[in-house]
């Protein structure tokens, strides 16, 4: 039998004390109080509770008219099992919302919680699904082992808004040796991954008005946040030479955005004749730059490409990378690289932000950095994603007969596939099919403002191991046969039937 437990309990000041009594022991019953539970003797409980003993009695009396408690002489009251059934709730009456401010009207009309491109596809056995690094088991293992050493010797106090100096000076290391950028520790600002960042540029570069140039296609999360800040969009063309900067509104764009490394989704590369241009057009009207590279790490063929950055002589470009992609997503670490001339406004709009971003993770990522950890990481990590890409390529070309289009664009972690003469909705119905085979696919669709004349597929690979990527293949060759089937396979082509010719008398042939 289960012993006498406290209760909390507290009344709500409508009605008589003994009814209040009697609801607020209710409530503490039915919130997972134990039946057979004994309740406190009544002459205690209006001790705890500055009652009378009368109120007490009142309120048990009535829970035992409604078969609350069971009373047992010489032993107390106990609470009954099972307990009676509770009414019904009263039905809900929809409160009006009294008026947000307009960026919280602003952030509720252009983004959908529920549907973020990209996102797990319930149910799939596979998944081809963009933006999930590979799992590296060596890297949980040697991840915990640095945070627990950070722990050890971080100060427990509020991290420099700016970043830990350690972590700033690995992120300087790191970037000339990689991307060619070479900056000093206090050009950089630790920030909370690339989504902090395009906030923080956009509350230091932008007023409500301002026209800011974006990629067609961009990565939408990046649009949202511009657009909660009241920016006015300009959509301007990518090939395969990346941004065409002539298509800039001159005078009128404050911010142009590109991911000139590894465009997304398309995965283009910007020439060094375009980059040449776009900082030209950026130093003649006083437009910024923000450079997102959100996967410079990983180039599978030829030399890596450097960041726009390394170029800018005027200081124009506001450059961002992310550890969360070449690590894992929870890290949630980045770095902005800061103009000279802005370095006191980005300071203060990432203290009003968050204070810092946390200090054990900076610790341990700047010792990881340090150690070699972190390029050791990278070179398994690139090894194999090398391994899946060309797995995920052959697989393709084996299956296509005519009706894929790759685009192979040497980089990252993810393909673009075209249909030819497919749209949307085709793509969307391929979709749908590949999802009741247990296959996650995804549209590139949500990545463009306006409608194209094809349709495609953004397919990841960081995710799946090869052996993964080779059984995903055979659902994917399923759906597609099952919605964009081959006709020559289905009925091969007859051949024209050659008629025997006779001649008349004349030596004329005619057919017979």
């Amino acid at each position: 039998m289960p012993a006498e437990q406290p209760m909390y309990l507290e009344l709500d000041g409508d009605g008589p004390l003994h009814a209040q009594l009697t609801r607020a022991l209710k409530a503490a019953m039915r919130g997972g109080a134990c039946g057979g539970t004994r309740l406190p003797p009544t002459r205690l409980l209006a001790q705890e509770l500055g009652l009378s003993r009368n109120t007490v009695l009142a309120a048990y009396e009535q829970l035992r008219a409604e078969g609350f408690i069971d009373g047992r002489t010489g032993s107390g009251s106990y609470i009954a099992h099972p307990l009676p059934e509770a009414p019904p709730p009263p039905p809900v009456v929809q409160q009006e919302i009294g008026p947000q401010s307009v960026r919280a009207r602003r952030m509720r009309d252009c983004h959908d919680h529920s549907a973020i491109p990209g996102r797990d596809v319930t149910g799939a056995v596979h998944s081809f699904q963009y933006g999930v690094p590979m799992t590296n088991p060596a890297l949980t293992t040697a991840w915990a082992r640095e945070l627990s050493r950070a722990a050890q010797y971080t100060s427990p106090k509020y991290p420099p808004s700016q970043g830990l100096l350690a972590l700033r000076e690995a992120t300087c290391d790191y970037l000339a040796r990689r991307r060619g950028v070479h900056v000093s520790p206090q050009d950089i600002l630790i920030v909370g991954g690339t989504q902090q960042a395009i906030a923080l540029i956009a509350d230091v570069l932008l007023d409500p008005g301002d026209t800011v140039a974006i990629e067609e296609p961009h990565y939408d999360a990046i649009r949202k946040v511009l657009l909660s800040r009241g920016a006015s969009m300009q959509a301007v063309g990518v090939d395969a030479q990346g941004l065409v900067v002539g298509e800039i509104v001159q005078r009128r764009t404050k911010l142009v955005c590109v991911t000139p490394s590894h465009q997304f989704p398309t995965g283009a590369v910007m020439s060094l004749r375009r980059r040449t241009e776009l900082l030209g057009h950026a130093s003649r009207t006083g437009a910024w730059i923000f450079e997102d590279d959100y996967d410079g790490e990983f180039r599978y063929e030829g030399k890596p490409v450097p960041a726009l950055r390394s170029l800018d002589r005027d200081n124009r470009v506001v450059y961002v990378g992310t550890f969360s992609k070449a690590m894992f997503p929870a890290l949630r670490l980045g770095y902005l690289v800061m103009p000279p001339q802005l370095r006191r406004d980005f300071i203060a709009a990432k203290w009003m932000a968050d204070f810092s971003s946390p200090g054990i993770e900076q610790a341990a990522l700047a010792h990881f950095i340090a150690s070699g950890g972190f390029e050791r990481h990278l070179r398994l990590t690139a090894q194999q994603l090398k391994l899946r890409r060309e797995a995920l390529i052959d697989g393709l070309r084996a299956c296509s007969r005519g009706r894929l289009q790759i685009e192979d664009s040497q980089a990252g972690m993810h393909l673009v596939v075209w249909l030819p003469g497919r749209g949307d909705a085709q793509v969307d119905a391929l979709v749908r099919h590949a999802q009741g085979q247990g296959l996650g696919l995804y549209s590139i669709a949500p990545y463009y403002l306006r409608p194209q004349d094809r349709g495609g597929l953004l397919m990841g690979f960081g995710g799946l191991s090869v052996p993964q990527i080779e059984q995903a293949l055979v659902l994917f060759r399923q759906s597609l046969d099952a919605v964009f089937p081959v006709l020559s396979a289905m009925q091969p082509p007859r051949r024209p039937v050659q008629r025997p010719t006779m001649r008349n008398r004349r030596g004329r042939s005619r057919a017979s």
